[in-house]
């Protein structure tokens, strides 16, 4: 059974080369800055380390990172050859999966992350420890987890309509409104046939009302592609009886405008 993040943890104080600490570059949770580094170092530099970089041992001279890649950073910059760590015991170390799991997870809580990084980070950790685990170690919904992941993060059975029956965003925004695999494929059954202006109202109708009938979801996207907005243009005889109406009854021309073919359309 694959262990939580949040163990008692156990570790003790050693020395070790810089160059025996791997750092994976698919766990990254987001790239350093030159600056923010630099300004690190400086601090290291006159204050000393006040918390040393945390780590595994992965073999003999091999050290997995699991917190303080910004720290290990600017201790490289400073040209240190060993620098002391926390070395995590036998009891209290990961699996290969949920060490690079957790150390993207500690990034994540201790930095600002874009967008992007925050996406990458996402479809890492779905993939290492699975999408139900990701959410609750992120401390997120799984309706969120699911927006950051977007087509990465949509099921195989879902992406097998793509790219011929379904565009990636149809299925994006399909997966994303619906939270139940066999709905969502039971619904892009229905809406395959559709045309994509129909199927992409469909959809916006879908994520606003996600437990609507797929027949009163068809009707409202028919009714949201009607046109509400229309422009006429007059001749220069029709445009002057227009103002002069709109003078007469106190509106704008635009109002007046709504006004004669709102009252017309009742007539019919």
């Amino acid at each position: 059974m694959a262990k939580r993040y949040n163990p008692p943890i156990s570790y003790r104080l050693r020395e070790i080369p810089v160059k025996q600490i791997k750092v994976w570059h698919d766990a990254q949770a987001r790239k350093l800055d030159r600056e923010g580094i630099a300004e690190l170092a400086r601090s290291i530099k006159t204050e000393g380390l006040q918390n040393p970089p945390m780590v595994q041992k992965e073999s003999k001279n091999s050290y997995l990172l699991m917190s303080g890649q910004r720290r290990l950073a600017a201790l490289k910059r400073l040209g240190a050859k060993k620098i002391p760590v926390l070395l995590l015991t036998q009891g209290t170390k990961y699996d290969l999966n949920n060490a690079k799991a957790a150390s993207v997870v500690e990034n994540l809580h201790r930095n600002k992350m874009d967008t992007k990084d925050m996406t990458t980070a996402c479809v890492y950790l779905a993939e290492s420890v699975g999408k139900n685990k990701a959410a609750k170690y992120l401390g997120i919904s799984q309706q969120t987890l699911k927006k950051y992941l977007g087509f990465a993060g949509v099921p195989d059975r879902l992406k097998e309509y793509v790219p011929k029956q379904l565009s990636r965003d149809d299925a994006t925004r399909l997966y994303n409104a619906v939270l139940n695999v066999s709905k969502a494929i039971q619904i892009a059954e229905k809406i395959i046939p559709l045309d994509q202006r129909l199927r992409k109202q469909y959809l916006y109708q879908l994520a606003k009302s996600p437990k609507s009938s797929h027949m009163k979801l068809l009707k409202k996207a028919k009714v949201g592609l009607l046109q509400h907005k229309v422009t006429l243009e007059l001749n220069k005889g029709n445009a002057r009886k227009l103002q002069s109406l709109a003078a007469r009854n106190d509106l704008d021309v635009t109002g007046m405008a709504k006004k004669i073919v709102s009252e017309y359309l009742k007539r019919r």
